[in-house]
């Protein structure tokens, strides 16, 4: 089954000059989303991984799928000031501004082999900044599976030395 269909175009969102990937009308395909959920676990099958991290926001929606999918425990990754305990803090840039990620300080430790998770990998800025809060625990990340990856940014420099596996590249 093609999942390009399910993903629409938005022009000029979040601000102008940005070309947004909508996933909703995947979401609301069931059929659409386990062909998407499976596509994105099937690579990393070999991998081992012990937990899967996801981005926020709409990598959480993936991530807790493929955590399901792969009989995994699963770890958000989420803005500053949502979680409640001690947190590791990444700051990242964005093609349209900056940001930062956070997840709990005993979210993974040494030995533990994480899947990082998002919707869609553009600059990698989002990923890069998760890869170094795994790395901060002591844990590994093992690989970045994402459902669409922007190919004219260059969002897999970023992630040096990790693995990255997209279902549908623009």
């Amino acid at each position: 089954m093609s999942l390009h269909p399910f993903v629409r175009d938005v022009p000029d969102f979040p601000k102008p000059g940005i070309l947004f990937k909508d996933i909703t009308p995947l979401l609301a395909s069931a059929v659409a989303f386990k062909e998407a959920v499976e596509a994105m676990a099937e690579p990393v099958l070999n991998l081992q991984p012990t937990h899967v991290l996801g981005l926020e926001s709409r990598g959480f929606i993936f991530g807790s799928a493929l955590a399901q999918r792969l009989g995994l425990g699963f770890v958000p990754a989420r803005k500053p000031g949502k979680l409640p305990l001690a947190t590791h803090s990444e700051a990242y840039g964005l093609e349209y501004g900056s940001d930062a990620l956070e997840i709990h300080q005993d979210a993974f430790g040494p030995g533990d082999r994480v899947l990082i998770v998002d919707d869609v990998m553009a600059t990698g800025g989002t990923a890069a900044a998760a890869q170094r809060l795994v790395q901060r625990t002591g844990a590994q990340a093992v690989a970045l599976t994402v459902f669409i990856e922007l190919t004219s940014l260059p969002g897999r420099e970023k992630v040096e030395g990790l693995p990255v596996f997209s279902v549908l590249r623009y």
